[in-house]
């Protein structure tokens, strides 16, 4: 896999915005980004938080 790649916060929000608001499936845009579900999982619960304030 992509062990020790580091993605961007812009890149991360574009993957779970496509899960999220597009309704496109975890596991196809998962492959389609080269990268993997837990990461995309993480991801989506990461921005799903509110910000620290």
């Amino acid at each position: 896999m992509n062990k020790g790649i580091r993605f961007t916060d812009e890149f991360k929000q574009d993957a779970v915005t496509q899960v999220v608001e597009r309704g496109y499936a975890v596991s196809e845009v998962a492959e389609r980004l080269g990268i993997s579900t837990k990461s995309l999982y993480t991801w989506k619960a990461q921005f799903a938080k509110p910000p620290n304030v």
